[in-house]
């Protein structure tokens, strides 16, 4: 008997569902102990977020043992868990992952999900998610019989169990492609999407990472073109801050590249963090300061004016990143301090010691000695100092965000490299070059001390709970900042060249190594992703069909590099054919347009009609008559790199070729000497006389 609709209610008394907010176990690896999982809950409450995504990849029963129920000891945790997340006003949401080998056509296997679901209902979880990310496109035999698409199998089942569920208010479904760079051939155009979108129950809210599966900026426009195919605003699932696929890195800069903006135009945003629990205090912090800033300007009450005196460019006027981590890294100083467990770490100044009951410590026999006092010549004691805000920023700089480094790390990757590239200027004559290499080299050294003694202060933080979670990643830093230091000391002429440096065969703990280190060195984009770009490295270039919303991009390219050519005005230059192909007044032929991307985003296009005549008529041309097709190729001028346009014109011309065409010709200005050179090295493209080329315009061709 279907359970009353939670959400139907809330929709017959108009009643708006909250911003959902919070955060999602959803890592692979260790999951967080109970203990953690109840003060996240606490702190959730204190900060003003309100739920929890239970989805842990460790958690057997949530993924690849779907099926089986909860045995009586597991069912007691479960219990304990949402009734704590209850009691400290969060909403519990239970993630099952069925896609790993659910047959979708099967009423015993969805009744096998109904029942495992019921079961965790009967521990009062009222909300509920689906997920069926990082799983197989491919259905079974059965499925396929059934469903005409993946998409169609997902969601048939998906509404089954919201149904059977009396549509809880909360119920989440995240979709195989869950990002825009996992959508064939793009979000607006996906056929999944476009299902999911149009059948999924409207009470069911949707998942989605952004841009990638780490996204680095989610934009408002972007999300107000997923919202437009799932007709219904998404919930944001950020991995951000996740850390799961690489074990050497961890991060802990603030939330951001996430204008405020789009808060009222999402469902809700939830963080899918670091593994490490304690580390994630500052992913936490900074997304409900995020979360609650919106409030300041639609007539709600913030908690800090955020406005003012942030150094980014573009800064959302709501929340400033800079200062949202201040706030953090200060609450998060008090819990280093405070201790973590009975007893603590013992203070180091032997004048605190303290005589204690001898079945407390058996073994310490130094209780009532004299205290040491070093003489006038001798080492002074080491004493513990207590950790400061500046050294959490500094741990925090060192252990930013995916895609860059905080400040203080940019700062030493450029002085270093500028040391190690000016490295002529130490010798033996002084020379204002001399002085100036000197003094950067004393700069460099003060933050790596700065590194070393944040490394001592924070090893003996009382709070040990935090350290350990830390303890490997502090470790790694200090030990590549020693290597660093010993090695600009030597080209100083301070200290002999450093073994650790130097030798062709370095201790283990002297390098970075293991299989996958291997791997990346011999393959060849190998640094080229480094988040350090000086000197630049090589970019990363794709090739991507053409679709019909690159046409204002490569119009903007064009008219670029139009204006580059001529010393006049654009319109003194003389017209060709392939001006309509890039200019949007003439479409590419099926199948023979690709564009090129970077990073920053579309950077080249290589477009093809197949069948010329008419385009040539137009401008009074007579086609060459083994060359009946046209080719017009450009890059915008920040590609210095020739061979990803080689790939291109390539591929175009091995599509075009399998669309029949025999030969192609291209058009081009004489004052375009980039791309002349450019066809002129190919080898295989030729001059062609054409009639009725105007002046300064070359035809060259070439045979398929």
């Amino acid at each position: 008997m279907p359970k009353p609709s939670a959400s139907k209610a809330a929709a017959e008394t108009g009643k708006t569902r909250r911003f959902i907010s919070g955060v999602v176990e959803g890592f692979y690896g260790r999951p967080w102990t109970m203990e953690q999982r109840t003060e996240l809950f606490q702190r959730e409450q204190k900060w003003g977020l309100n739920t929890y995504l239970y989805a842990p990849k460790d958690d057997y029963k949530h993924r690849m043992y779907w099926r089986d129920l909860y045995s009586p000891e597991e069912a007691e945790k479960l219990v304990a868990l949402i009734t704590a997340a209850k009691k400290n006003g969060v909403d519990f949401i239970y993630a099952i992952s069925p896609g790993l080998d659910i047959t979708f056509s099967n009423p015993k296997e969805v009744a096998t999900l109904k029942r495992k679901l019921d079961q965790v209902s009967g521990f009062g979880c009222s909300s509920f998610s689906l997920l069926f990310d990082d799983i197989e496109t491919e259905m079974c035999p059965a499925d396929k019989q059934a469903f005409s698409s993946f998409a169609h199998a997902q969601v048939a089942v998906t509404n089954e169990v919201f149904k059977h569920l009396g549509q809880p208010d909360t119920f989440l479904f995240c979709p195989t492609d869950y990002c825009a760079a996992f959508c064939t051939p793009n979000v607006s155009q996906s056929a999944y999407l476009h299902t999911v979108g149009e059948n999924l129950l409207p009470g069911i809210d949707v998942l989605w990472t952004g841009p990638k599966v780490v996204s680095h900026h989610i934009t408002v426009e972007s999300i107000v073109e997923v919202s437009s195919v799932l007709k219904r605003a998404p919930v944001i699932w950020d991995n951000i801050h996740a850390n799961d696929y690489d074990p050497q890195r961890i991060f802990m800069g603030p939330y951001k590249d996430r204008p405020t903006d789009l808060i009222p135009k999402l469902r809700g945003v939830l963080t899918n963090p670091n593994c490490e629990y304690y580390p994630n205090f500052v992913a936490i912090h900074t997304l409900a300061t995020w979360c609650r800033s919106e409030g300041g300007r639609v007539g709600g009450q913030r908690d800090v004016e955020m406005t003012g005196d942030d150094d980014e460019a573009g800064s959302d006027p709501c929340y400033s990143p800079k200062r949202a981590l201040t706030l953090a890294l200060t609450d998060w100083l008090q819990e280093f301090l405070s201790t973590d467990q009975p007893g603590g770490p013992r203070p180091l100044n032997p004048t605190h010691l303290k005589k204690e009951s001898s079945d407390e410590e058996p073994m310490q026999t130094d209780v009532g000695d004299p205290v040491y006092v070093p003489g006038s010549g001798d080492n002074p004691l080491f004493t513990a100092e207590p950790l400061t805000l500046d050294d959490l920023q500094l741990l925090s700089e060192l252990f930013y965000l995916p895609y860059e480094h905080g400040s203080t790390a940019r700062t030493m990757l450029t002085e270093l490299d500028w040391l190690k590239a000016h490295r002529e200027a130490v010798g033996e004559a002084e020379t204002e070059m001399t002085a100036e290499w000197r003094s950067r080299a004393k700069c460099f050294d003060v933050m790596c001390v700065a590194v070393f003694t944040m490394f001592n202060r924070l090893s003996n933080a009382p709070n040990r709970s935090i350290l350990y979670d830390l303890y490997n990643y502090i470790c790694d830093i200090k030990s590549g900042v020693t290597l660093a230091r010993a090695y600009v000391k030597q080209l100083g002429g301070q200290s002999r060249p450093s073994a650790q440096v130097m030798t062709d065969d370095p201790e283990p703990w002297g390098f970075r190594g293991g299989l996958s280190g291997e791997f990346q060195r011999m393959l060849p984009c190998h640094g080229n992703r480094d988040l350090f770009r000086h000197p630049p490295m090589t970019s990363v270039y794709s090739i991507r069909p053409f679709c019909p919303e690159d046409k204002t991009e490569i119009q903007k390219i064009h008219m670029e590099m139009q204006r580059g050519e001529a010393k006049a005005p654009a319109a003194a230059l003389p017209a060709l054919i392939s001006d309509g192909l890039a200019g949007g007044q003439l479409s590419p032929s099926p199948n023979c347009g690709l564009v090129l991307e970077d990073e920053r985003g579309v950077c080249g296009y290589a477009l093809g009609l197949t069948d010329a005549t008419a385009a040539a008529l137009n401008n009074q041309r007579a086609l060459p008559g083994d060359f009946p097709s046209l080719v017009t190729m450009q890059l915008h001028p920040r590609v210095t790199d020739p061979a990803p346009a080689r790939r291109m014109i390539g591929s175009l011309l091995s599509l075009m070729k399998t669309s029949g065409s025999r030969g192609v010709f291209c058009e081009l200005r004489q004052g375009d000497r980039r791309m002349f050179d450019f066809y002129s090295k190919l080898g295989s493209f030729t001059t062609l006389k054409m009639a009725g080329l105007p002046q300064d315009v070359v035809a060259m061709g070439t045979s398929l």
